[in-house]
C-alpha cells in the first residue's frame, strides 16, 4: 500500500469518527451508565458473597482445592508468597495447615526440589477462596459424584 493511500484512510477514518461523535452529541440523547447511575455517582455495592469457612467438596477429580480463608492481604508477587508461610512442608505441621502436593515441588522437567518451583509460585492462578456466591449465568454443571 502506498503512503498516499494509507495517509488518505487513515484521515477519512478519524472524519467519520468525529462525525459519528458530533452526530451523538447533537442528537441530545444522555450518556447513561450499565449500573443505572450517573457516570460520576457513587453506588453503594451490596455484598454478593461471603467467605464459608467450611471447607468445600471437591466437584470432580483433579479440582484444585478452595481456600478456606481470605487472601486479600496476601502478598503473591515475584518476591514474595505469604501462602508458602503456613503451606510449605517446613511450615504446614506447626501451622496445622495443609502440606502443599508434591506437584508443587517439581520442575518442568520433573527434578525433585526443595523449594516450591517457580510455576507453581503463584498459587492464585488455580487456588480461589471458596465462597458462598450466587451464580451470574445459570449452568447445569453436576459433580461426578452427583451423576
Amino acid at each position: 500500500m502506498s503512503k498516499h493511500v494509507l495517509t488518505s484512510t487513515i484521515a477519512a477514518v478519524t472524519l467519520l469518527a468525529l462525525a459519528g461523535l458530533a452526530v451523538a452529541q447533537s442528537a441530545g440523547i444522555p450518556l447513561q451508565s450499565l449500573r443505572g447511575a450517573g457516570v460520576d455517582e457513587q453506588v453503594a455495592v451490596q455484598d454478593n458473597f461471603r467467605l464459608d469457612e467450611k471447607r468445600f467438596v471437591r466437584s470432580y477429580r483433579q479440582q484444585p482445592p478452595l481456600v478456606p480463608h481470605s487472601i486479600d492481604q496476601y502478598q503473591i508477587d515475584l518476591s514474595a508468597n505469604q501462602c508458602l508461610g503456613c503451606h510449605d512442608w517446613a511450615n504446614a505441621g506447626n501451622r496445622g495447615a495443609p502440606t502443599l502436593s508434591m506437584t508443587h515441588y517439581l520442575d518442568r522437567d520433573n527434578n525433585q526440589l526443595d523449594r516450591v518451583s517457580g510455576t507453581r509460585w503463584f498459587c492464585n492462578q488455580c487456588h480461589v477462596p471458596q465462597a458462598d456466591a450466587p451464580e451470574l449465568i445459570g449452568n447445569t454443571f453436576q459433580s461426578s459424584s452427583e451423576r
